[in-house]
């Protein structure tokens, strides 16, 4: 006469028979031979058995306890770190000039041409970690008012309201110098005018740029007046007068 609640295992033989099985397998088909043998012999079923349901449930452990060890991952290999993004102000990617940038832990002094774009990549001879060319991605940063997209400037300017509804000329202060521009009356706003070769110079395949200025309408703005004044106050000069 068997024991009653006999649970213990004798091998991995006879763990394997009870969920079903005629021998190893591995993973999912394991997995489902398992659940199908508990669900078979569960106590609440009608030809269901308590101790074959502990039994089962005894053999999975064993050899869940018996499977081999799975071997460790490897560490994945360490990347090389990032080069240091190139941050540029607007007029820095106009003009040019030094710039310093620290890679590596080292400072470094660089060249900047003129008329880098967002988005392309100055190399640097030898700075590399093993003495390679060092390829540093250019992000030109929007700074006093004026930002740059492809290969264009942006900036906004304030004017008349009344300009938007008679039209007139207009000086806008950029950063070459006052420039004038027209507007057409019944226009909406903000309206947007195009100042030819004020963007990014050619550098390469890339074109001339131009400036884009969004003019809006402000109370304090110079008026019609005030703005022939202003232009006529830059150009005068006592000497010129006396002649």
């Amino acid at each position: 006469m068997p024991v009653a609640g006999r649970s213990e295992i004798a091998s991995l033989k006879e763990a394997y028979a009870l969920i079903g099985l005629n021998g190893p397998v591995e993973g999912p088909a394991l997995t489902a031979a398992f659940r199908a043998a508990v669900k078979a012999a569960r106590p609440d079923r009608e030809d269901g058995d308590a101790d074959r349901f502990r039994r089962v449930i005894a053999a999975w452990r064993l050899i869940q306890k018996q499977a081999p060890a799975r071997p460790a991952l490897a560490a994945p290999a360490a990347r090389p770190a990032p080069p240091p993004i190139l941050g540029l102000t607007p007029m820095q990617a106009v003009a040019g000039g030094g710039a310093r940038i620290t890679v590596g832990g080292r400072r470094l002094r660089i060249r900047v041409p003129a008329g880098l774009r967002t988005g392309e990549h100055l190399r640097l001879k030898g700075a590399g970690p093993e003495g390679d060319d060092l390829y540093l991605p250019v992000r030109i940063r929007p700074e006093d008012g004026l930002s740059a997209f492809g290969d264009d400037l942006f900036m906004d300017w304030p004017c008349a309201p009344r300009l938007f509804e008679d039209g007139g000329r207009i000086e806008i202060d950029t950063w070459s110098g006052p420039r004038s521009a027209w507007m057409v009356g019944g226009v909406a706003s903000p309206y947007r005018v195009r100042l030819r070769g004020l963007g990014l110079p050619a550098r390469g395949s890339r074109p001339q740029g131009h400036l884009f200025v969004t003019l809006t309408p402000a109370q304090d703005a110079p008026s019609a007046a005030e703005d022939l004044l202003a232009r006529f106050s830059r150009v005068w000069t006592p000497g010129r007068m006396a002649a």
